[in-house]
């Protein structure tokens, strides 16, 4: 029974996204306080996890690079987040199941400025087998590279977990990421700090507007929640010199 709804699920997604992955919800031990499955589903048992990549060609595209990125993103994220709702209420159907949906991007929580899932879909694809943590902090498939855009569904369903790969991701002695970042975005010794990133990579035109002043942080989750969910992105650098992504 529990293997036949992992087939049917599996069978359901499989023309609609490039991967998919299951996660027993025990491999989210660490999760931070209120970001765990369990607080995402009541009772939840597993984490479904799919991605659909951004194209090769936008990534060596000779005049709209991030035009193409911007527009491929949003369009995934979009799309990813259409997948999710339609799987919850097919997952529903086969039973007396509940089932939500882990957004692709937005609506995120804050704490203070830092922008967090409701689950952290990085981990959840690691946890569902769909790759490994390379030394930028993405994700890397083995086919996709870090090209995959992410969503999941959280359910009460038991369904038995994929295998987690544990090879490193990265070549030998690859640093290529952290060579071409133009906001130095690693530390010395390799760390990523991902608020150097986004305030480098993330713009959109309601932000020095709507997020001035002393109450700023006061509004940031309404704001980028909202009027902020079709961010340009300004910056891709690192994805662009990874092998992994070619």
């Amino acid at each position: 029974m529990v293997s036949a709804l992992k087939e049917t699920i599996a069978g359901y997604l499989k023309n609609r996204v490039a991967v998919a992955g299951f996660a027993s919800v025990d491999r989210f031990s660490e999760a931070p306080e209120k970001h765990h499955p369990q607080n995402v589903c009541k009772n939840a048992k597993t984490v479904i996890v799919f991605g659909i990549p951004v194209p090769r060609g936008v990534l060596d595209s000779p005049d709209y690079n991030l035009y193409g990125l911007h527009r491929t993103y949003h369009t995934v994220y979009r799309q990813l987040d259409t997948i999710s709702l339609d799987l919850c209420n097919f997952l529903e159907a086969q039973g007396k199941h509940r089932a939500i949906m882990v957004p692709s991007y937005a609506p995120m929580v804050f704490s203070g400025a830092e922008p967090w899932g409701l689950l952290s879909l990085k981990h959840a694809a690691v946890f569902a087998g769909l790759g490994a943590f390379g030394r930028s902090g993405q994700v890397y498939h083995p086919e996709y590279g870090g090209r995959l855009r992410l969503a999941a569904v959280v359910t009460d369903a038991e369904i038995p977990g994929d295998p987690v790969i544990t090879e490193d991701p990265c070549p030998p002695k690859c640093h290529a990421c952290q060579k071409a970042c133009p906001p130095a975005a690693f530390t010395p010794d390799g760390a990523f700090q991902k608020m150097v990133c986004m305030g480098h990579t993330i713009k959109h035109a309601i932000y020095p507007i709507a997020l001035k002043g002393p109450d700023a942080l006061k509004h940031i989750e309404r704001v980028i929640n909202t009027a902020g969910h079709d961010y340009w992105l300004d910056c891709d650098e690192c994805v662009k010199a990874c092998p992994n992504n070619r």
